[in-house]
Parts: structure tokens; sequence; C-alpha cells
């Protein structure tokens, strides 16, 4: 899928690269996805000719906005910035269910550790101290019998993350009862069967829209956005949301 591919290049300059990171595309190389060959950090370093540092992730299966630095002093520089929650992340999201209007999700969370590349670190038993800020942006209800309901409802929702726990909004989503549309491990199966049957959509409806920081040498504030693919879109326009981003 991510052969000869071209990854679209949100900002750059002597320090800094961002890219929008496309669904099903690996940040680094890891264990857990041993047969994968194509990841984020090989084919930007190839694409634009010298090292990147990565410095933050997002999910295989969620897009948008990623940074990396190019050399090692600004990587560190921008993990401190991420470290004290002063860059502003900014995600959309579609939900099962009607969403309320606002409101802040504070449920600590346990640490998620991977079986394979986490074996030798040892788990965490204490909740970590998770926040997440959300607003609805919209909602449909569609005319389909899904589960034990003759309608189908959803949200788009638009999400804030305060901290950087894993896999944090989707499962602070859950937590609500809200579960992300396309999340095959925390998400409700009836839902995914039913957008993949009638809409054709197999990806995570979850997309890090923009990203906002203070740029460690000039600065001045940094705003990136990164627009949805083709199939976020398709799914906008199915629900007649087409006209909000």
């Amino acid at each position: 899928m991510f052969t000869n591919y071209q990854l679209e290049i949100l900002y750059k300059d002597e320090y800094l690269v961002a890219i929008n990171k496309p669904s099903g595309l690996l940040v680094h190389k890891s264990m857990i996805d041993k047969h994968e060959i194509h990841f984020a950090m090989k084919i930007l370093s190839e694409q634009i000719g010298q090292w990147v540092y990565p410095i933050h992730r997002l999910d295989k299966a969620t897009s948008g906005v990623l940074l990396f630095a190019l050399n090692s002093y600004t990587a560190k520089l921008l993990s401190e910035q991420f470290a004290t929650h002063s860059i502003e992340k900014t995600y959309i999201a579609i939900t099962r269910g009607y969403v309320v209007n606002s409101g802040t999700i504070e449920h600590p969370l346990t640490r998620k550790l991977d079986k394979i590349s986490d074996k030798d670190k040892l788990e965490s038993k204490e909740a970590q101290e998770a926040l997440t800020h959300f607003k609805c942006l919209a909602q449909v209800e569609i005319n389909a019998r899904v589960g034990k309901y003759d309608t189908a409802r959803y949200s788009l929702v638009e999400l804030k993350p305060q901290t950087g726990r894993k896999h944090q909004l989707r499962r602070h989503m859950k937590h609500i009862n809200h579960h992300l549309l396309g999340d095959t491990k925390y998400g409700r199966g009836e839902h995914n069967k039913f957008v993949r049957e009638q809409y054709g959509m197999h990806r995570l409806l979850l997309h890090a829209i923009s990203l906002e920081f203070i740029h460690p040498y000039t600065k001045k504030k940094v705003y990136l956005k990164a627009e949805l693919d083709s199939t976020f879109t398709m799914i906008l326009k199915e629900f007649s949301w087409e006209n909000i981003f």
C-alpha cells in the first residue's frame, strides 16, 4: 500500500518537519507489527534525504498531524513541551450515540504495555491521570437497524487531550459509552460492521486535525492543520456534515 508513497508535508524548516500521516501507517518500526516494512520515519527520511526524530506518536489507525525534529536537540526541546502539556492537540472523531454538547472526561487510565515490545517493562498497577476535553460538532440519525435499536445515532466530536496516555481518546470515549467508529479494539462491533457494509468504511474515524506549539527557536506560535482523507470526507458527506470543515 505504501510502496513508493510520498507523504504530504505540512511544514518544514531547518529544525522541524510535519506530515499528514495516513491511517494504516506506523510511525516507526515496531515489534507489534513485525511484518510491516513501511513506516513514517523511514518514508519521510528517504523523502527529504535526512534522518528524522519523532516527537510524539499517533496510533497506526489514526491519521493527521505528526511532527518530527531534524536533530536530537530539537527533539529534546519539543519533547519537553509535550511533557508539560503546553502543546495543543486537536482531533476529530465520529462516535456512536448522541454526545452531549461539551464536557471533560477526567478518568485515570492504567498503563497499557505491549506484550512484545514492552515485555521487559514492569506493568504499573496504579492508574495515571488522564484528561480529555470534548465538544459535539454535529449529530445524525440513520434509518437503519443496528443491534437492538431501529435507528443508528452518531456524533461528530472535537477532542482535545490534555494528557498523552496510550489510546487515551479511544479509551475515554469508550468510558462514556460513545465508542469511536472503526475502532476494532475498544469500539462496538455491530456499528463497525454497519459502516463497513453500508459505506465501505475500513478505518478508525479518528484524525489529528491540528497541532499548535511554540517554535523552540523563533519562539513564535506554529499552527499546523491536516486535511481529511477521502474515506473520512466520504463519511462526512454521507452524514451531511461536509460543510463543517
